[in-house]
């Protein structure tokens, strides 16, 4: 089993910075991907960003320039460095990570932490 401890999230006005945490434990042989979505109210679950572990990342295109996902190997962790936010970012954002053990590949999710930028 997997668990996920997200920090980070709060309420900053628009132009401000935030950084989320992720923090993964357990039965974990290795790493494959971590990542960060999110999702807003009345909308789908989207992809932010990802980072395999190679180091190749993916952004959607309305965060690019603005956010920046990290990962500390050592520590399991990732992070998503959130700069020059927009209202449009408010969302609750859920870290995910893709491991595997000896027996198996898990996908596992984090509980979500709530991003809210006022105007």
């Amino acid at each position: 089993q997997v668990q996920l401890v997200e920090s980070g999230g709060g309420l900053v006005q628009a132009g401000g910075s935030l950084r989320l945490s992720c923090a993964a434990s357990g039965d974990i042989l290795r790493i494959h991907v971590m990542g960060w979505y999110r999702q807003a109210p009345g909308k789908q679950r989207e992809l932010v960003a990802r980072i395999t572990t190679g180091g190749s990342t993916n952004y959607r295109d309305s965060v690019k320039g603005r956010f920046t996902i990290l990962r500390d190997h050592a520590k399991n962790t990732v992070y998503l460095q959130m700069n020059s936010l927009k209202p449009e970012d408010t969302a609750v954002y859920y870290c995910n990570v893709q491991s595997s053990n000896w027996k198996e590949f898990t996908d596992s999710w984090g509980q979500g932490t709530q991003v809210t930028v006022s105007s």
